[in-house]
């Protein structure tokens, strides 16, 4: 048999040879990208509808196991905005939702996270079932609640969360979680808890604590506030990475919630190293912070 190359002509143009040279390493390419972007916006579309906030409702409570949670999770992202927050008839609707959701854990996680997002106050049926499930069996669930409970703006429930900071069971996320409410809710009855939080085991919660307390313009938690804007402590102390595909720099968000609480208290004795970080700090949002904060210390 002849050889391939010996029946083409020993004169062939390369131009002639380009287009198959097109065909098999730019063409083909490109259709499989083609078709991968079309899966792609073809399954964004899917998930980037147009549903309302009752059509996630009616599947939370007619669709099948592996629907209820993602409907529930798109309803509580849908909920951050104040468009859909003030439409009052959706409240008794999340209620009801949130106490059929007893055999479903993430359900009912997200259903609280998306009562909560309702402009306070809450009906206070909301209260009375977000206050029951503080005994919920799922630790994640209570997180939720008592996140809500925070959102809720009412002060009845401080005497609800206060024995679960100290609660034999509780671990530091439950902790936090109550430091971060009993500093939301209005009111003095929490101020001795905060205190307490300031000499937490945890970092997370004494950092909560002395958040919490400049919020109550409470200056007992300034020596943690400096902690906070103590960029090699915090280095230390934060072990979780930096994602750059996703801009969070957990190092620089703790300094910034420092700040923030600096600015709300301003309390002259942080001034120099709020000012410091104004002027030095290597993360352009914590000095961009910092400059806000020193415009509220004056």
């Amino acid at each position: 048999m002849d050889k391939l190359v010996e029946r083409e002509p020993a004169t062939r143009n390369s131009l002639v040879a380009a287009p198959a040279l097109a065909v098999q390493f730019f063409l083909i390419p490109l259709a499989v990208v083609g078709i991968t972007v079309s899966v792609y916006v073809g399954f964004r579309s899917l998930l980037a509808d147009d549903r309302q906030p009752q059509d996630y409702l009616n599947e939370i409570r007619n669709g099948g196991s592996t629907r209820r949670w993602p409907a529930a999770y798109e309803l509580s992202r849908l909920m951050a905005d104040p468009k859909v927050r003030a439409d009052r008839t959706l409240a008794p609707a999340l209620v009801r939702a949130f106490q059929e959701s007893k055999d479903d854990a993430q359900v009912r996680r997200y259903m609280a996270l998306a009562i909560g997002r309702l402009d306070p106050p809450l009906p206070p049926d909301a209260v009375a079932d977000l206050t029951r499930a503080l005994d919920d069996q799922d630790s994640e669930t209570r997180i939720s609640v008592i996140w809500a409970l925070g959102s809720s703006g009412d002060p009845a429930v401080v005497s609800k969360l206060i024995p679960l900071y100290t609660a034999p069971n509780g671990d530091a996320g439950i902790r936090k979680m109550v430091i971060y409410a009993l500093g939301a809710l209005p009111g003095d009855a929490q101020i001795d808890t905060l205190r307490t939080g300031l000499q937490d085991g945890a970092p997370d919660v004494r950092w909560n604590a002395a958040v919490a307390l400049a919020r109550h313009g409470r200056h007992e938690g300034v020596a943690v506030l400096r902690q906070m804007l103590d960029r090699d402590y915090v280095e230390k102390t934060v072990t979780r990475e930096v994602r750059q595909d996703a801009d969070q720099d957990p190092v620089a968000d703790v300094m910034i919630s420092g700040l923030r609480a600096a600015a709300t208290l301003k309390d002259d004795a942080l001034k120099p190293i709020v000012t410091t970080l104004s002027q030095q700090d290597k993360s352009m949002k914590v000095r961009g912070a910092a400059l806000e904060a020193l415009k509220m210390i004056g």
